[in-house]
């Protein structure tokens, strides 16, 4: 059925005059809404469309309103992508592009759908979160272009250098997260006068992976006997590479795979690098290694452009409410990402590198990783 054999053809389709007349007929037949239609399309003929429900709506609306016209529309005027809107928001962005757009609309006298879609699909502007990272020491710009070029000269050679380089890193999940008051508001006709309670020192975990174009290593926790987390020190990082990390290995051929580690202080103790020198000889990627890896450059590890950050969003989904929950759901996301996306993160690292080489060391200004 069409909407027309239904009824519901709008009103606007019926000029005031055919209105008149349909009421006039529903009158003078006994306020018959058949009488009404056949009286209709005698004057206006078969093909204008006219249903008993329409002349009953007709009638209702008369009743009530005392009128047969449209109602005059109230609120909000609407706004269009007019030429001028267009240039006006152009010229606001250029003079305050952190604007939002709900304060953008109200000077441009814009609703906020109009000024959405100027934006988007008109200027083709999108907005942009502002990323945090490590500020540079004067010295660090030429250790990070020392690197880069160490492994585009090395790429030159070999291809797929980048895919035989293992990369390690640690971070914290915490249990709870911590409440934004910035971001946290109770509406009511009264102070409810909530407080959240938080602990000083949150539970957390302390997890370790290994990264590279064939997959994640890990995940290992750092914890004691009762499953509380604790510090990393070079003893217990000793620990983990021989009784975790090393047996790990077993199905992968390590014999032209290089070791990244960051310059923390409990991986670089001279008995560290001995015990990695064992596994990968002439093949450690770290301060006082055989290549110093550069420091400050989260942006150039995919465990900190890529890993920590797509974990945490997704191992809070279930709500851990213990630690072990927490460790079994950074289990679980870490064994559902496949090794095609590893790759993809591997190859957007060479992106980086190639962009950080570009920036003479600095950082990286509009990298995007696409999935």
């Amino acid at each position: 059925m069409t909407a027309e054999s239904l009824g519901l053809v709008k009103m606007e389709r019926y000029t005031i005059q055919q209105r008149v007349f349909i009421i006039e007929q529903y009158l003078k037949n006994n306020e018959s809404l058949a009488a009404a239609v056949r009286k209709f399309h005698t004057k206006y003929g078969r093909n204008s469309v006219l249903t008993s429900s329409t002349v009953k709506r007709l009638i209702e609306k008369f009743r009530e309103t005392g009128s047969v016209g449209d109602a005059k529309h109230t609120g909000r005027p609407k706004t269009s992508r007019s030429n001028v809107n267009i240039e006006a928001v152009r010229e606001s962005v250029g003079e305050n592009p952190g604007t939002s757009i709900r304060h953008r609309g109200q000077e441009l006298q814009i609703s906020r759908s109009s000024l959405q879609r100027i934006l988007e699909k008109d200027l083709c502007i999108h907005a942009y979160k502002i990323q945090l990272t490590q500020q540079l020491k004067p010295n660090d710009h030429a250790q990070r272009r020392e690197f880069v070029e160490w492994i585009i000269e090395h790429q030159q050679v070999d291809a797929d250098f980048s895919s035989k380089i293992i990369l390690s890193d640690e971070a914290h999940f915490h249990l709870e997260g911590f409440v934004n008051r910035q971001n946290c508001r109770v509406w009511g006709s009264e102070n409810p006068h909530l407080f959240v309670e938080k602990q000083m020192h949150p539970q957390r975990v302390t997890v370790w992976c290994g990264f590279w174009a064939g997959g994640i290593i890990g995940p290992y926790f750092f914890e004691n006997e009762a499953g509380q987390a604790v510090t990393v020190t070079g003893a217990r990082y000793r620990d983990m590479i021989t009784q975790f990390f090393l047996p790990k290995l077993d199905d992968i051929d390590v014999a032209n795979m290089w070791f990244q580690q960051d310059g923390a202080t409990c991986h670089t103790a001279r008995e560290t690098i001995q015990l990695l020198h064992q596994t990968f000889s002439g093949r450690v990627l770290s301060r006082f290694g055989d290549q110093n890896w550069p420091p400050r450059s989260c942006d150039l590890t995919p465990l900190d452009f890529f890993l920590w950050g797509y974990l945490k969003s997704k191992v809070y989904v279930n709500k851990p409410t213990t630690t072990r929950a927490l460790q079994e759901e950074i289990k679980r996301c870490i064994n559902e990402i496949q090794p095609h996306l590893c790759k993809m993160v591997m190859e957007n690292f060479d992106k980086r590198v190639r962009m950080c080489q570009q920036s003479r060391g600095g950082h990286l200004p509009d990298v995007l990783f696409h999935k």
